[in-house]
């Protein structure tokens, strides 16, 4: 500060002597009054101040920020690196506002410190890139959307050799993440799961329950009003370090893999989503068949081995239906259970219509999968006939022959239809179409989309493109077909059936459910079937009434409502009527709510089903309620996940909003906080936000 001091004492000397160089203001140095002494003299320090004021900046900047250099900015964002923390900021200019640090890690020299500012792309403000060291091309691109206020920054980190591990770890500080993909015990927001660095693809999670699930997209949204997309072109592993880091790393191949991503920055994370929603596909969104909103499903769960037991079982099931007055629904069959039915159709008289007499009145879904058993005969003429272009394969080492990949698939070692092929396609879809006529079925549920092994084989790419292509072939039996797995799939107009829960109190069973539909919803999948009441792991029907209960208040609010556990297992009879209440709840009040919205959807891309801050973005309150959920913006669902609980607490969003209990009529204001409200077992909390 000595220095400014002395610097500006030389510069008012000089002043002295010399005219004034300040605008506007002249004087002979020989002739001039006191007045005119004065105004220049205080004209000429105000120029001192200011230098002094710039030097200043200057210094700070150079001696107290040393480790921090402005990469590229926008108009309301900026990014900047942090070489002391080898990470890069994304920072709103109004407010100095970090929005997502990404941790780039160190690349080459541990100790050496990349100040990043050398940019070779200098001419176009927009664009930034750079050589890191030798060891890598970094080239980052800024996009402005003027109407939504949106900046999306592309991003592209290109190894310059094949021994360059990289990895970019997006910090948890201060955010909180959504999006990705399912998990085991599914939590809202991600950021106590904990899952090791592995292949981010679609996976079985019965075969790896620390691993990925069934329905899976590249598209991660922070509650500070980010966005981040990764490249689904580029093989990933992907790991999430619990309340730490989402953790993404291109996959080792024998070429150097580049890391791809976008990140974008809007006012709020609803904003953000919304944009990123409408821009998820070019072809205009179309509804699934919706009438199977209004047939609930029964999963029929049987332990036999012959066709003629399981006719006398399904027509056993489907009298009680009848009896209890149950029988407008859906009778599911599994793989197995399709498969004894069509053994029948072999050995039996069909009717006139090419049906099974038995069952042709009954309301039935069948099963398939693109797996086929080792064992099966059908595998092994087509080896024998040279056809293992059929299986998906991989190449050998020796002689470039191709080897079917096996996997295993419900107790059994399979391989795989390969479904790029067009001659399997259609071998597939005909045989399709002759076993659901001839089984009568109302509805085709596609299964094993999803890959029941970990081992990187085959690759990332063919497992996701392997989804897609079930979609389309999906598409071709038509929208009576039903899928298990979705991986950049959700503009596909098909209900998609979510993974099998555990019949308990935790986040793997009925705590994971309102988590499992937003996380399902959040990345546009707003057609899905949640898994039975009571859950589906098991093929025992649970005996916790409580539990079945609970679990029946909250399906009644979800697009189809599906039972493993039929209600009159148990002993008390009003359970039953119960049943039938929330059914008819479902009906004439669920069903017409989830209509609505599913036309604003068409004309919006916004989901159905909605976390708490999609009326609330920037309330923080919301970015961690699990246990709520809107159906649109209009209806509150809060049920209890608690066992032995009567009493929860309750938060109603949205500032200058009003919220009304649908049981009692009580009138609440938004943003407060309900503590102890009363639940009683029978009743699940809804309120409706008053129409102003």
């Amino acid at each position: 500060m000595v220095l400014f001091l002395v610097f500006s004492n030389h510069v008012i000397n000089a002043w002295a002597r010399k005219p004034c160089p300040y605008p506007g203001v002249s004087w002979d140095t020989e002739v001039r009054t006191e007045s005119d002494q004065w105004k220049g003299t205080a004209a000429c320090i105000a120029i001192g101040l200011l230098l002094v004021m710039a030097i200043g900046l200057i210094y700070w900047q150079v001696a107290d920020q040393p480790h921090k250099h402005w990469v590229l900015q926008g108009r309301f964002t900026g990014l900047f690196w942090e070489s002391k923390k080898h990470s890069l900021f994304f920072q709103t200019l109004s407010e100095n506002k970090t929005v997502v640090e990404v941790s780039v890690g160190h690349i080459g020299d541990p100790d050496l410190q990349v100040h990043f500012v050398r940019n070779r792309c200098w001419l176009n403000s927009s664009t930034f890139c750079s050589e890191w060291n030798g060891q890598l091309e970094v080239m980052i691109s800024l996009e402005l959307d003027e109407t939504s206020h949106l900046e999306c920054y592309n991003i592209t980190w290109t190894p310059l050799h094949c021994h360059v591990d990289l990895r970019h770890c997006f910090s948890m500080e201060n955010i909180f993440w959504y999006g990705g993909a399912s998990v085991q015990a599914q939590k809202w927001p991600v950021n106590t799961v904990n899952i090791p660095l592995q292949p981010f693809s679609p996976g079985d999670l019965r075969y790896n329950p620390s691993g990925f699930g069934s329905v899976l997209d590249h598209q991660f949204f922070g509650s500070t009003g980010v966005a981040v997309l990764l490249s689904p072109d580029v093989p990933l592993n992907v790991g999430i370090n619990s309340n730490a880091h989402l953790c993404v790393q291109p996959q080792r191949t024998r070429a150097a893999q580049p890391l791809k991503y976008r990140v974008c920055v809007g006012q709020n994370l609803r904003a953000v989503h919304h944009k990123i929603a409408q821009g998820r596909s070019p072809h205009p969104p179309q509804l699934p068949n919706m009438a199977i909103l209004r047939s609930p499903l029964w999963k029929l769960v049987v332990n036999v081995k012959s066709g003629e037991k399981l006719e006398k079982e399904l027509r056993t099931f489907a009298n009680r239906l009848k009896r209890h007055r149950l029988n407008e629904g859906i009778i599911m069959l599994n793989e197995h259970s399709t498969s004894l039915l069509l053994n029948v159709g072999q050995h039996h008289a069909l009717g006139k219509n090419g049906n099974l007499p038995l069952i042709r009145h009954l309301n039935i879904s069948v099963t398939f999968t693109p797996y086929v058993s080792v064992n099966n005969q059908q595998f092994q003429v087509s080896l024998q006939e040279g056809n293992e272009a059929f299986w998906l394969s991989r190449l050998t080492t020796t002689q470039g022959h191709v080897v079917p990949l096996m996997s295993p698939w419900k107790g059994d070692i399979c391989v795989k239809l390969n479904i790029s092929n067009p001659a399997v396609v259609n071998l597939f879809l005909e045989q399709v179409g002759n076993w659901s006529a001839q089984l009568d079925a109302e509805y085709v549920i596609l299964e094993g989309g999803e890959w029941s092994f970990s081992d990187g084989i085959p690759e990332v790419q063919v497992r996701q493109e392997y989804i897609r292509l079930l979609a389309g072939l999906a598409m071709r039996i038509g929208r009576t077909a039903i899928l298990t797995s979705g991986s950049r799939t959700s503009d596909v107009p098909l209900f998609v059936m979510m993974s099998p829960l555990q019949g308990s109190w935790s986040y793997t069973g009925i705590k994971g459910i309102i988590p499992s539909i937003l996380h399902y919803s959040i990345l546009g999948f707003n057609f899905f079937i949640s898994d039975a009441i009571g859950g589906s792991q098991g093929d025992d029907p649970i005996n916790d009434k409580e539990l079945f209960i609970r679990w029946l208040e909250i399906a009644s609010f979800l697009p189809v409502v599906s039972f493993q556990t039929p209600p009159w297992s148990f002993s008390e009879y009003w359970i039953l009527n119960l049943t039938k209440s929330y059914l008819s709840l479902h009906h004439d009040f669920v069903v017409p709510h989830i209509l609505q919205y599913a036309h604003e959807w068409k004309e919006t891309r916004n989901p159905i089903y909605r976390p708490l801050w999609w009326i609330s973005p920037e309330d923080p309150i919301t970015f961690t309620i699990d246990d709520e959920f809107l159906i649109g913006s209009e209806v509150l669902v809060a049920p209890v996940t608690d066992q032995g609980a009567v009493k929860r607490n309750i938060y109603l969003p949205g500032s200058g909003i009003q919220w009304r209990d649908w049981w009692n009529g009580q009138v609440f204001d938004g943003g407060t906080l309900l503590h102890n409200y009363p639940v009683e077992l029978e009743k699940v909390a809804v309120f409706l936000q008053i129409q102003s």
